[in-house]
């Protein structure tokens, strides 16, 4: 079955772009008016993080995420047989100067993203870096194999590369023995595993338990941090956004680091909500927030 899935997909992405849409506006049709693919829980997501909202503005925020993450999707497969060139013109990578500047002395640095916008051609990003800093994609290993290794691979077209999350700390201490640098990019608006749950914050009027791994490497390595936030402009365009978030983590006082992050990532998603992913459901533990007030 997967390797049928992989040809079709590896045939597919050849399609131009522009194809590849046709294809996602008739996918958009079946995952939301027919199949209804966490419909309940990205509706239930979005009704409790806008209670402002009408119920008419709430559908259609519901629509346009569920429009845009089948773009997502052929997006995604389509960076198979994307060039450098390309993706350039694709996403706009801004100012990375900040980044640039803490790389230049000695320093790795924590790029803290999310799953807003594209953040898979974030990758790229790695192209403007120094070869000797390339880009770690920090990931968790998925259960089947061959789809884990096909993320890996997409996830390493552009001179990026991954590490296994479970295995970050050990090679942080051992790239910084040998007088390596890079830069680690954290998808860090998951929800925590329930028993790691330690920190809550409040993210768009909700209770919600956060991972606060990278503020705590952070201070432990005093590696600078900043939020890489990737907004679409257009259909296929992205621009990309380096913003600091601390250059000294070690004068940072407890949680400042996460709350800052996501602060930051909630007047993004307000700004626009339909590129954020929905359909996880990151408060499933929110009750366990009353149980322990």
């Amino acid at each position: 079955m997967y390797t049928v899935f992989y040809i079709f997909i590896w045939l597919l992405a050849w399609l131009p772009l522009r194809v590849l849409y046709v294809f996602s506006d008739f996918f958009y049709l079946i995952i939301y008016y027919i199949v209804g693919y966490r419909k309940k829980t990205a509706r239930k997501n979005i009704e409790k993080s806008f209670p402002e909202k009408s119920k008419k503005e709430l559908r259609r925020i519901e629509r346009h995420f569920f429009r845009y993450f089948c773009d997502l999707f052929v997006e995604t497969f389509y960076e198979m047989h994307m060039s450098e060139k390309e993706v350039l013109r694709r996403i706009d990578f801004g100012n990375i100067d900040p980044l640039l500047e803490q790389l230049s002395k000695g320093k790795s640095v924590l790029a803290m993203t999310s799953h807003y916008g594209n953040w898979e051609w974030g990758s790229a990003l790695s192209l403007l870096l120094p070869k000797e800093s390339p880009l770690y994609g920090i990931y968790k290993r998925l259960n089947n194999k061959r789809f884990d290794q096909l993320m890996i691979d997409l996830r390493s077209i552009f001179r990026g590369k991954t590490i296994e999350a479970h295995h970050l700390f050990r090679t942080m201490v051992k790239m910084r023995k040998e007088g390596e640098n890079g830069v680690f990019g954290m998808i860090s608006d998951q929800s925590p595993w329930v028993g790691n749950i330690h920190q809550w914050l409040t993210l768009l009027h909700q209770d919600t338990p956060v991972l606060d791994g990278t503020e705590q490497l952070a201070k432990k390595f005093d590696y600078p941090v900043v939020y890489i936030h990737i907004d679409r402009v257009k259909r296929g365009y992205y621009k990309c956004e380096c913003i600091p978030i601390a250059f000294e983590p070690k004068l940072t006082t407890e949680l400042e680091i996460t709350t800052k992050y996501f602060e930051i990532l909630e007047q993004k998603i307000q700004a626009a909500p339909e590129y954020w992913l929905w359909t996880h459901n990151r408060w499933k533990h929110s009750h366990l927030r009353k149980i322990k007030k």
